[in-house]
């Protein structure tokens, strides 16, 4: 399992086109949430209609047209079904088809005020419950040519549309007809305006927030980058003289001077050990860049690598225990990973920092995932490094630079479409919870010896 060079402009690229996408999949979301809206809206005013017919037709005695108002409801209870089933295929909705969706009901309301008294009815004023939806929805020229046409259907009501034979009364109060309309209309306004606009906000909120988190992976994200770049430009650097250290030690190791005194002679093994610990760092920082110095990754199964790399970490950090658990179960086959391994050694190294003397790995599976516990018996996080897990240089240990460790970890994590939990255990100390799906980390599901 190679990585891509942190500094390639197709990965590059590719990340941008992702980021594009998911904003792209909030929007429309976000859309499909608001079509809901307009269609419950639609259905409330429907029912509304029917309310407000029956009762000036049969209550009232208004000569209204009967059938003609009630083939425009059926004509906008049709365009709502099928605005309902333009909402179930779940494809993006755009910024014009809410347009026309909101166009349709003005062009009902305007039809149905026409044939109830035109601006003489006191219902001319859910216009304005119109207007106001489509400022929320609707970019700037399509609320503008809803005012304007709104305007226009206004004028058209007060110049072509007979009034209805409802005298004002206003000495009656709410007993006049036409006051009660006018009550009537603005309750409506009123609530719907409260409700629709408060769900509408809500999901345009949902949406901002989460693209707020888009910005600030993408800026996670690029912050890697630059890292991996000058890592890997130092590992590049360093590999030169490493090599000729490397080779001037094996020298001084045949020398008489150094044979004849044990002591030095220990000595130069040692330098020669890091020295070698040293040109592995290097390959490793390369080979998680996604280039070699002439190692190639081995086949290996999850409980080896593991198992290696505990040994591994054992050898090079003296004076720690490290208790170490693998109930990960039936083994699978994988490629050594650097990434991974750099990931729980950072966590192993955070907690020898904080617990010298003891610390804890736990290895299990829960169903298709990997699970890696790490816990200490050092004093565990403070409050706000918990709420703040993954971001850079948030750290107790007060040196220019640290902090990155969990940044790393979190973030290796999120690429393989894993997570990270951080929590401090009653009985005292920090816990670290690494969970990574089997499908990102292992080359198949079945014994490696079949």
């Amino acid at each position: 399992m190679s990585a891509s060079p942190p500094d390639s402009p197709a990965l590059l690229a590719a990340r941008a086109q992702v980021r594009a996408q998911a904003a792209r999949g909030l929007d429309s979301a976000t859309g499909r949430k608001n079509l809901h809206q307009l269609i419950q809206l639609r259905w409330i005013a429907a029912f509304g209609q029917i309310v407000t017919i029956e009762v000036a037709h049969y209550g009232l005695r208004l000569p209204i047209p009967l059938e003609p108002m009630l083939a425009v409801l059926a004509g906008l209870l049709a365009f709502n079904v099928l605005s309902l089933l333009r909402w179930r295929t779940g494809r993006r909705v755009t910024n014009g088809e809410l347009f026309l969706g909101l166009m349709v009901d003005v062009g009902t309301l305007t039809a149905q005020l026409h044939l109830s008294g035109g601006i003489s009815n006191p219902f001319v004023y859910l216009y304005l419950l119109q207007v106001t939806l489509g400022a929320v929805l609707l970019r700037a020229w399509a609320v503008w040519t809803m005012v304007a046409v709104a305007i226009g259907c206004v004028a058209g009501l007060a110049i072509f549309s007979r009034p209805l034979p409802v005298a004002l009364e206003a000495h009656r109060g709410l007993a006049s007809p036409y006051l009660a309309g006018l009550l009537i209309c603005f309750a409506l306004n009123a609530v719907l305006l409260v409700v629709f606009i408060t769900r509408i906000g809500q999901n345009l909120r949902e949406r901002d927030a989460r693209l707020a988190a888009l910005r600030q992976r993408a800026a996670e994200e690029e912050h890697i980058v630059r890292m991996g770049l000058l890592a890997s430009g130092a590992a590049h650097e360093l590999g030169t003289p490493l090599a000729t250290l490397a080779v001037i030690l094996g020298d001084w190791q045949h020398l008489p001077h150094f044979n004849s005194d044990p002591e030095l002679l220990q000595d130069v093994t040692e330098m020669q050990t890091q020295v070698l610990r040293c040109k592995s760092i290097v390959s490793g920082i390369l080979l998680s860049a996604g280039e070699t110095r002439g190692e190639s990754s081995a086949m290996t199964t999850v409980c080896r690598f593991l198992d290696d790399l505990v040994a591994d970490w054992r050898s090079t950090r003296s004076g720690t225990v490290l208790l170490y658990s693998n109930r990960f179960g039936h083994d699978l086959p994988m490629v050594s990973d650097s990434a991974i391994a750099q990931m729980i050694c950072n966590v192993l190294d955070n907690a020898r920092e904080a617990s010298p003397q003891r610390i804890h790995l736990h290895v299990g599976r829960d169903d298709d995932t990997l699970v890696l516990e790490v816990f200490d018996e050092g004093p565990g996080f403070r409050a706000d490094m918990l709420t703040r897990l993954g971001t850079p240089y948030q750290s107790t240990k007060g040196r220019p630079g640290s902090g990155l460790g969990l940044f790393l970890v979190v973030n290796v994590a999120r690429t393989l479409g894993g997570q990270v939990e951080a929590a401090n255990r009653s009985e005292g100390g920090a816990l670290v919870r690494i969970t990574l799906p089997l499908a990102a980390v292992t080359l198949a599901t079945k014994d490696p010896t079949e």
